[in-house]
């Protein structure tokens, strides 16, 4: 064969193949996510403007102003998804113009027989098998897209087979035990935060045995939390926290009268809540709200209760008007908690169990700050700093403690400039 028709032949196969590149490329990259992802967020943005108050229902001049301001929010998150839609097409655009110019080689080597074959190892296989059997608890109760309690409708993308990573593959053989031994197991194994993972897996081998059980399904749930709490991909998370939160669905609807149940679906809730938009972001603020209270009734006793709801009371007491404003015009009610409010909660927890945690004792700080409690407040943060690191909340509490213990310093040393020597003696006293 003449050497320019072999060039030829090799660029007609390079166009060809660039040609196919491209059409896959835009299947995958707009089809597909079409249909699994933008279509879900047009049915939520039409929801949100369902839940528009009308004007002829509120007060003259309200209505077309609330009008205004929800339609403006939709926008402006509408535009924000476009643009990063578009920064990341032009890092695939960009990768996509680096690989053409290997084509050549690649095509030369497919014609030479020099192709390379990736072999996928044992390891990696075992992981992905792993990841299937733990995604088939979600896949029985949910599809691509599923209506969740509140109404409206999410991207369920978990059950789409991923290859995320994980330390070790499915045992070939598993000890089975029965349901009784599992929880204990399971529970003895996550009271220590390094076997947390390990409780997580022995829970996933029991999975088919006890999956209707409730006491394994929210246990089950709450293990997804903790994986959740691990990871520190995004992705990761995101998976952990749709699966978990489906398992809680699923044992509320069968044990409405269950407080763990309606306690680790609150949770998960809020994990999920990091990963949507904000009209979603408030609807789980409410649905937190609510099964956190639903737990409490059934569950009195239980300080992680009211350090959640604590949590929740400080963070609604800091939104700012706006946000506030933005809330009751998407759901017609404006969420209300005060410092007061989850000051009490917080003493609440340290009447249940003294020293629960160092968040505890660091947010009752913050109170006491906020209500210009100065002393009280040093006090607890002294009481946080004994306390151990354990988790990585403990380890962001102690981070945070130090910030309020310098902020306190500066301001008891300036509210008592008269009195140089008192500060001398507490800035020595704190070095040592």
């Amino acid at each position: 064969m003449p050497r320019s028709t072999n060039k030829e032949m090799i660029l007609g196969i390079m166009v060809g193949t660039t040609g196919i590149s491209l059409l896959l490329l835009w299947y995958h990259k707009v089809r597909k996510p079409r249909t699994a992802m933008d279509l879900p967020k047009f049915l939520s943005l039409g929801n949100s403007l369902d839940l528009m108050p009308l004007q002829d229902e509120m007060p003259n001049g309200q209505g077309t102003t609330a009008i205004f301001q929800g339609r403006q929010l939709q926008i402006l998150e509408k535009l924000n998804e476009l643009l990063t839609n578009m920064e990341e097409l032009k890092e695939e655009i960009r990768v996509l113009k680096e690989a053409i110019p290997k084509l050549e080689e690649y095509i030369q080597g497919e014609l030479g027989g020099k192709i390379t074959v990736h072999k996928i190892s044992p390891q990696h296989r075992a992981r992905k098998r792993r990841l299937v059997t733990v995604q088939s608890s979600a896949t029985s109760n949910s599809s691509e897209e599923a209506e969740s309690e509140g109404g409206y409708i999410t991207a369920n993308t978990d059950t789409e087979e991923q290859s995320f990573p994980l330390p070790k593959a499915f045992n070939t053989h598993v000890e089975e035990l029965n349901l009784d031994a599992l929880i204990q197991t399971a529970d003895n194994l996550r009271m220590n935060e390094s076997r947390k993972m390990e409780s997580f897996e022995l829970l996933c081998d029991h999975k088919e045995k006890f999956r209707d059980e409730i006491e394994f399904i929210w246990r089950f749930a709450r293990a997804y939390g903790d994986m959740y709490e691990l990871s520190t991909n995004a992705q990761e998370k995101k998976h952990y926290a749709n699966i978990g939160k489906t398992l809680g669905e699923k044992a509320i609807t069968r044990a409405p009268m269950n407080g763990h149940c309606h306690l680790w679906y609150a949770v998960l809730c809020g994990y999920v809540s990091e990963f949507e938009g904000l009209q979603n972001k408030i609807n789980y603020g409410y649905r937190f709200k609510e099964h956190l209270d639903k737990a409490i009734e059934f569950l009195p006793e239980e300080p992680f209760l009211y350090y959640l709801k604590g949590r929740y009371c400080y963070t609604v007491s800091k939104l700012s008007w706006i946000e506030k404003k933005m809330a009751a015009t998407l759901f017609g009610k404006i969420p209300s908690a005060t410092v007061q409010e989850a000051l009490q909660n917080f003493l609440k927890v340290e009447e249940l169990h003294p020293g629960f945690s160092k968040s505890n004792y660091m947010f009752l700080a913050k109170c006491y700050i906020d209500l210009e409690q100065t002393d009280t407040a040093v006090k607890f943060c002294n009481m946080a700093v004994l306390l151990p690191c354990v988790t990585k909340e403990d380890k962001d509490a102690q981070k945070e403690v130090k910030k309020i213990n310098t902020s306190l310093k500066r301001v008891m040393c300036s509210d008592i400039k008269a009195k140089p020597r008192f500060c001398r003696r507490h800035s020595t006293s704190s070095t040592t």
